[in-house]
C-alpha cells in the first residue's frame, strides 16, 4: 500500500510515504525519491539524485530484509534543507530489536551482500538510528547536495 504526502505548512520541502515491506516496495521508494528530487531541482542523473537514490535503496532494502514485521509497512521521509545543502533520508520499520551497527564495518567477508551500510557511510555526511514510537526504529542519513546557501 502506498500513501504519499507533502507536509503542509512546514518550512522545509518534505515528502513522506509508506511502502509494502517487499522488494517491490523498496524499488518504488527509490523511484519516487528520484522523482521527488527532480521536482526539487536535482536532475535524475545528478550526483545528488544518484547519491540519495542509492542511500534510499540501501536503507529500504535493509528495512525489507532485516526490519520486516508481518502486517507492517516501512516508511520513507525525505527533507530538503537547501540552506544547509542537505537531503535527510529517514526509513522507518517496525523491528526495534534489529538495529544496524553504530558504524559501518570497515571490511566485509567475500560475498554478494553486506556492503549496504558501508555504501551509506561513504555517501552520507552522517547517519544513525533512533527509536520510533510506538514500535520500531528509524534509520536516517543526511546526504550533501553540494550546494549550501551562501550567506
Amino acid at each position: 500500500m502506498l500513501t504519499a504526502t507533502t507536509t503542509p505548512g512546514q518550512e522545509l520541502p518534505s515528502f513522506a510515504a509508506r511502502f509494502a515491506s517487499t522488494p517491490r516496495g523498496a524499488r518504488l521508494a527509490r523511484r519516487l525519491t528520484v522523482r521527488r528530487l527532480e521536482e526539487w531541482g536535482h536532475a535524475p542523473m545528478s550526483d545528488t539524485s544518484c547519491a540519495v537514490a542509492l542511500v534510499v535503496g540501501e536503507l529500504a532494502a535493509n528495512a525489507v530484509r532485516h526490519g520486516r514485521v508481518a502486517g507492517h509497512d516501512f516508511g520513507l521521509r525525505l527533507v530538503l534543507d537547501a540552506a544547509a545543502g542537505l537531503v535527510r533520508v529517514e526509513v522507518a520499520d517496525a523491528a526495534a530489536a534489529k538495529r544496524p551497527p553504530t558504524a559501518a564495518p570497515s571490511s566485509y567477508p567475500e560475498g554478494e551482500s553486506g556492503r549496504g551500510l558501508l555504501l551509506v557511510d561513504v555517501l552520507a555526511v552522517r547517519w544513525g538510528t533512533e527509536p520510533r514510537h510506538p514500535v520500531g526504529k528509524t534509520v536516517w542519513a543526511e546526504v550533501s547536495t553540494g550546494a549550501a546557501a551562501q550567506s
